[in-house]
């Protein structure tokens, strides 16, 4: 698992590569504007409860989610984090094949091997954009297929009608679509969303997280909506029962209320996310257009950038372990404008 993903920033060799610098963590895609003071209080006010054990039906979450999306409780699992939902929805299937787009989040492959599926990947070109073809690789004997919407680690969302097309070959040919929209919230265009369509079909299933919106990585809170419920049952028992802390559950509730904060951050990222394509531009990168809170970018050669930006106390993450990108393809997380520059202004130091 170790070097699958950002965040890592417990690595005793950072505080020799980084000369002692206070790191900045450009790895993970945290909102910039931190955690909510709500949620933080939330997460204190819950201490008092944690002496007994979590409900592990989320039963409190569950409602507070029905009444944001207008759907009952019973579309709605809980995990802990979104990852956890991935390996819970593996165990339970354990299809005998998925239907995966190259590249993407590497947790999707992760949970599919260890369940014993077999993996077809759908290869993109070199703008890293899914495009009609895929539906071609649905011709395939496909139990299930992933996609990430915007994908990891470009931010490039789906054609929406191609995207709905999908959809309905999923349905057709009975292929389970898991859609993965945990970055969504940031691009500012949630009509952009399936969630509408879980009453429709069983064929349907939608991760989400509070992670990311909502800065807290480490509560690990996530949640799947579905209106399969043999499946949501089965993934219920295909984990451990207490997956969700009091703290997290909580956490989540908190979260739920903080509407302007999240219309604030999506303000933010999408002026920030303008200004450091600009930059990175300017500094000889090819960058992606990328609609969430990361940008993704190509060197020109430079394959040891990572290990340039360490002794500035900067970490990114290096994306050639991504199926399909190699060395110099890399990821940013879109900080405020302070951390921002003093990225920009180490890449021109080391010759970027």
């Amino acid at each position: 698992m170790n070097g699958l993903h950002g965040g890592d920033i417990y690595d005793d060799c950072l505080k020799e590569q980084t000369e002692g610098k206070v790191l900045l963590d450009f790895s993970a895609n945290i909102n910039p504007l931190g955690m909510p003071g709500r949620v933080q209080q939330a997460v204190i006010r819950a201490l008092e409860d944690a002496v007994h054990y979590p409900d592990p039906k989320c039963r409190k979450l569950r409602r507070r989610l029905a009444r944001t999306y207008g759907l009952s409780e019973e579309f709605f699992l809980c995990g802990n984090g979104g990852a956890d939902l991935i390996y819970r929805l593996a165990y339970a299937l354990r299809p005998k094949s998925a239907l995966l787009p190259a590249p993407t989040f590497a947790e999707y492959e992760e949970a599919m091997k260890q369940g014993g599926t077999r993996c077809i990947f759908y290869e993109m070109d070199e703008g890293l954009q899914i495009r009609e073809d895929i539906l071609d690789r649905m011709e395939e004997p496909v139990n299930v297929m992933f996609l990430c919407n915007p994908n990891n680690p470009t931010g490039l969302l789906i054609p929406q009608q191609l995207l709905l097309r999908i959809l309905e070959k999923a349905v057709r040919k009975q292929i389970l679509l898991v859609l993965d929209e945990c970055f969504l919230d940031f691009t500012g265009q949630e009509e952009r969303s399936l969630i509408a369509y879980v009453k429709e079909t069983p064929y349907l299933f939608i991760l989400k997280s509070f992670t990311k919106m909502y800065a807290m990585p480490g509560i690990r809170l996530g949640y799947g909506i579905s209106g399969n419920r043999t499946l949501l049952e089965r993934m219920e028992t295909a984990g451990q029962c207490w997956g969700v802390s009091v703290l997290a559950s909580e956490a989540g509730i908190a979260a739920l209320e903080e509407t302007e904060y999240k219309e604030k951050a999506v303000r933010l990222v999408k002026e920030e996310r303008a200004w450091l394509k600009r930059e990175l531009e300017a500094c000889g990168m090819q960058v992606w257009d990328g609609q969430a809170d990361y940008l993704f970018f190509r060197t020109q050669g430079k394959w040891d950038l990572y290990e340039q930006l360490l002794p500035y106390g900067i970490l990114i993450r290096k994306c050639g372990n991504y199926r399909g990108l190699d060395r110099s393809c890399y990821r940013i997380a879109v900080k405020d404008r302070e951390a921002n520059q003093r990225l920009i202004e180490a890449l021109r130091k080391t010759g970027g």
